[in-house]
């Protein structure tokens, strides 16, 4: 009996252990039904298929230990194709792309909810609070080491102090990086 139990233990171990070698990704829809059971932020990673930096950043960033825990401790995360077909509500509208073309190279129309985001390029990276409001949109490739500071100044709500360009300055000033 004990070794059975012994064995058990380090099954679910190793199975933690593993889990938490990958971001937890989901969908939109998927994200805003668990924040009505368990009121979490959302961070969204807004790519496109053909995008040299969102490879780049699946990569390197969404790949490093402290990101995925972070994230995966402290955020619903959303992978959302933003060029993509995916049906979403979203604040009482569901944003579709219906002009997307099957089978096109390179580009293609963008999704309605990417426009209502006002996204300017990618990949991008949207934080919403725990109710689905939007926060802010980051865009750009982001280090490991860059990305933190946003992803703790959100998560710990921060963000809602720094409300000139001042406060951002000292904040990033001050702030220790543990990534």
């Amino acid at each position: 009996m004990k070794k059975f139990l012994l064995l058990a233990i380090i099954l679910l171990s190793v199975n933690q252990i593993h889990a938490q070698k990958k971001i937890k990704w989901m969908s939109m829809n998927d994200a805003l039904a668990a924040q009505k059971e368990n009121p979490k932020k959302i961070f969204m990673d807004v790519y496109t298929i053909w995008c040299g930096p969102c490879k780049l950043l699946d990569k390197n960033t969404f790949s490093d230990k402290n990101v995925i825990k972070f994230i995966n401790e402290n955020y619903y995360a959303v992978k959302f194709n933003a060029e993509g077909t995916e049906e979403i509500t979203y604040l009482d509208f569901t944003y579709t792309n219906p002009n997307y073309r099957e089978g096109r190279k390179g580009k293609n129309t963008t999704h309605f909810l990417a426009d209502a985001l006002r996204l300017s390029g990618y990949p991008s990276l949207v934080f919403f609070k725990e109710d689905g409001e939007l926060i802010q949109a980051l865009p750009g490739y982001k280090t490991p080491q860059q990305l933190e500071i946003y992803l703790k100044m959100i998560a710990n709500d921060d963000y809602l102090e720094l409300t000139t360009t001042e406060t951002w300055q000292k904040y990033q000033k001050n702030f220790k990086s543990t990534f």
